[in-house]
């Protein structure tokens, strides 16, 4: 099956740039395709340039004026030819058997309308790259089907794009588990391996982090008002006894999950240091929901 890849940049010619070297000349199977969309200056666009001559690989650039992730990759996925179309990021570096697994997992899976695996923190040794690796992305350890995957490691039929359509551009974040979403409303499943991985930067500092957090906070809350009946951490109203029970779940999470999140960390000192950034990221991302929730009923 060919493969295309779909990869979105801004801003972050140096990143592409590793992103690219290890898509194309460090993998032992090439993608067919690789599609890049530039919103952002024409230092991406030399990086571009200097991977056109990649053996056997088709390289399309897309210039774009910066919008959303989800529009940027809406204006990328029209020129991808492939039979799977791969999406991965300018702050990501894919795994050598990367398309060897994405064509594997899809082959042996046609029940799934994407595969995707692990987002491994490359820049993990300080105590704020721990906290992010345990957060930012989920994982687990057993092959299997789940509710949703990233859109830096995740590959789709193409026979599923064409029939789930665009991304939502009005989604600030989350328009993966967005479409994600719609894939499963299809009947698709969603498949996750760990044998398929990328490596990826996570935001440096803690600033960064909590922001990250608190705009993934209000995409969720995004997403959720948008489809009711998905999963969803808190109530959408008052009703019955389980709405208060989910409500008081939510707010107990705060203080909870940090310590249930911290046995990922592998080190007991590393642990220790990281529990006031786990509560603090825990917090940040309520708060992202709080303020989406109380912005929708001042509209």
């Amino acid at each position: 099956m060919k493969l295309s890849t779909l990869i979105c940049t801004y801003n972050r010619p140096a990143l592409l740039q590793k992103a690219l070297h290890a898509l194309l000349i460090s993998t032992s199977e090439k993608p067919d395709q690789v599609v890049i969309v530039n919103g952002g200056d024409e230092q991406a666009d030399r990086v571009v340039e200097s991977y056109t001559r990649a053996g056997g690989v088709e390289i399309k650039l897309v210039k774009v004026v910066n919008k959303t992730l989800a529009a940027n990759r809406n204006a990328g996925l029209p020129h991808c030819s492939g039979e799977i179309i791969a999406m991965t990021d300018d702050d990501a570096e894919v795994f050598p058997d990367w398309v060897s697994q994405m064509k594997r997992l899809h082959t042996e899976h046609p029940e799934a309308g994407a595969v995707g695996g692990p987002v491994i923190g490359k820049n993990a040794e300080t105590i704020t790259g721990k906290v992010a690796d345990a957060i930012t992305f989920p994982s687990w350890h057993e092959p299997g089907y789940v509710r949703t995957l990233p859109g830096v490691n995740i590959a789709y039929k193409r026979a599923v794009v064409d029939q789930v359509g665009a991304q939502d551009e009005q989604l600030c974040r989350g328009e993966d588990v967005d479409y994600n979403w719609r894939v499963k409303q299809l009947g698709y499943e969603i498949y996750f391996h760990p044998a398929v991985k990328v490596y990826h930067y996570h935001r440096p500092s803690v600033r960064g982090l909590l922001n990250q957090q608190y705009m993934y906070g209000r995409a969720y809350t995004l997403v959720r008002r948008k489809w009711p009946e998905m999963y969803c951490i808190y109530p959408h109203g008052l009703r019955n006894l389980k709405d208060l029970l989910k409500a008081g779940n939510f707010f107990a999470g705060l203080f909870y999950h940090p310590f249930l999140t911290m046995r990922k960390i592998t080190r007991l000192s590393d642990r220790l240091l990281a529990l006031p950034l786990l509560f603090t990221s825990g917090a940040a991302w309520r708060a992202g929901m709080i303020s989406q929730g109380v912005s929708r009923r001042r509209d």
